[in-house]
Order: C-alpha cells, then structure tokens, then sequence
C-alpha cells in the first residue's frame, strides 16, 4: 500500500491569523488572532489537513525584538489554536531583514522548500494563503496553488495585482476553509 503524501496548508501569520502592525508585532501583547481564524484552522485541522505557518519575521533581524520574544507570541498564538480545536504541526519563519538577500524571506521560495522537505510532500500537495504579493510569488515560484485573503494587506495587494493571473481570493481565513472544505464556492 503506498500512502499519498498529506496535503499542507501553509499560512502567512500577520494579516492572515492575526492583525498586522505597520510597526510589527513585537510582544505577545500585541499578537491578538482576526476574527474567525482560529475556528477556520480548527476545521480545516479536523478536516486532515495539515497545516504550518511560514512568515518573515524580520523584526527579529532589525532588531525590533528577539528570537526568544518571538517564540513567545509564538506560544500564545498555538495556546490560542489548540483552544479553539486546531493544531499547527510546525513554524516556519525568516529572521533576516530584507536587505539581507536571504533565500528564505518571501517572496523567495525558501521557506516553502523547508515545508515540502518537513512533511515529505510535493508543491503539488502545498496549498499558500497569503495576505500579500510576496505570499503568492513565493509558492507560485514552486508550483504550489495559492490562496490570497483579503485581510491584513490583502485588500491592496488585490487591487495593485500586476503579477500575473490573480490567485484565487478569499475574504479571510473563514472563508478559505469554506471553500476548501467545499461547504461553498467564494471568489
């Protein structure tokens, strides 16, 4: 019997889980979950989906707050998931800062090879939901299907879109999970 590979959710952090800051998140203070998001992780985590986060956390790499203050939003954020039923399997994040020219910071592809590597899965079972354009040219960069919600800087980046074919898009995580678990069609 061959097993099929799981299919991977992989979500942006700020703008997509949680309210983004022009001015970072910088203490689990400030990381407070969108409406909705946690329940629409908890439902697609019920589904058999698997699910990760990858994000660019330059903060870190500027300076703005360190690796351990990082982990501890990061802490609060899967405290809140697992309360509402879901479950992130792994955090995949970028610390360096944009003029860094890393592989990993979005929207180079990096971070989603980490992710393929992790779960053993293909591009072809890696499903981006992002809240920007970096989101989507980074798994477009590897073939993976895209999502891009309208929350965080969603909006804008639907409205300037100059990249190509735009992605599908969804209003916010909720409604990713509706169309993913197939409950109705949104665009």
């Amino acid at each position: 019997m061959t097993l099929s590979p799981p299919t991977v959710i992989v979500l942006d952090r700020d703008g997509v889980i949680n309210r983004d800051s022009e001015e970072f998140i910088k203490t689990p203070e400030e990381w407070e979950a969108l409406p909705g998001a946690l329940e629409a992780i908890a439902r697609l985590h019920r589904a058999g989906y698997v699910l990760a986060v990858a994000t660019n956390q330059s903060g870190v790499g500027r300076g703005l707050l360190s690796v351990d203050t990082l982990w501890s939003i990061h802490r609060k954020m899967l405290t809140q998931i697992l309360d509402a039923g879901g479950y992130i399997a792994r955090i995949f994040f970028c610390l360096h800062a944009p003029e860094d020219g890393c592989d990993c910071r979005k929207p180079r592809p990096g971070l989603l090879y980490q992710v393929a590597e992790y779960f053993a899965c293909g591009f072809d079972h890696m499903i981006m939901v992002g809240d920007s354009t970096r989101d989507i040219e980074a798994a477009r960069a590897v073939g993976a299907r895209t999502i891009l919600v309208r929350t965080g800087k969603g909006r804008v980046a639907e409205a300037t879109w100059n990249s190509g074919e735009l992605p599908t898009v969804c209003e916010d995580l909720a409604a990713v999970a509706d169309l993913l678990l197939g409950e109705q069609v949104v665009r």
